[in-house]
């Protein structure tokens, strides 16, 4: 793959021998995040799961401290009072049944995260086709069905993301922006962290964390010290 000018002086300052410490990962990849827009900072966590067994598939989700720098579109499926609610909460959409054929047929998917109350979920079934390969299914693990909708439309504007094994067993998760300081990024990498390991499947046998890599959107990749996890 070739690489642009900027991606190639960006990678000089990386050694791809050396394993690097938290805060030393975090303040290379904000230096070699040189693109014109507000890059993403990603960790992606390849794990000793094996995703095909349930017990030990990992999915879960977390309040950055220091939110993801995007806006987040919320969507949430109820009816009667919580509808109500969940506008005062400050969804972006809220409806019923009357918006599966404008997601189904009219292909709308101008939202980030589906939230849906637990009656609803008959209704959101119906769209697992179209929700689910875009990673938008509503989830009780990942707080995503519930009757607290304030709670959870509040915890999602807030910074809440969800974490989930890929099929290489990889987790891959938003860290902040470059335009955040080191403190924010170390702030969010620490309860990211915190999160992952606590949801550690108790089956599992050896390494649970077996590498980790930040990256900013455009910019290479800086391999990260595992061996306290």
């Amino acid at each position: 793959m070739k690489h642009g000018k900027k991606y190639v002086e960006a990678a000089k300052l990386v050694d791809r021998s050396q394993y690097y410490e938290a805060n030393e990962a975090i303040a290379l990849v904000k230096k070699t995040a040189t693109a014109k827009f507000d890059e993403t900072i990603e960790l992606h966590l390849k794990t000793g799961c094996d995703g095909r067994h349930a017990e030990q598939q990992i999915r879960g989700a977390v309040v950055l401290p220091n939110g993801t720098g995007k806006t987040v579109k919320v969507l949430v499926f109820a009816k009667g009072p919580k509808l109500d609610e969940a506008q005062a909460a400050g969804a972006d959409y809220v409806g019923g049944e009357e918006l599966i054929p404008k997601i189904q047929n009219d292909g709308w998917l101008d939202f980030d995260v589906v939230v849906a109350t637990p009656d609803m979920m008959g209704v959101v079934g119906r769209l697992g086709k179209v929700l689910g390969p875009k990673g938008l299914m509503s989830n009780p693990k990942a707080g995503t069905v519930t009757m607290d909708v304030t709670k959870a439309v509040n915890d999602i504007k807030a910074g809440k993301i969800e974490y989930r094994l890929d099929k290489s067993n990889i987790i891959h998760v938003p860290v902040g922006r470059a335009s955040f300081t080191e403190e924010q990024l170390q702030e969010n990498f620490n309860a990211l962290m915190d999160a992952i390991l606590k949801a550690k499947p108790a089956v599992l046998k050896g390494q649970y964390i077996k590498s980790a890599t930040l990256a900013s959107t455009m910019g290479p990749g800086v391999r990260m010290s595992v061996a306290k996890y």
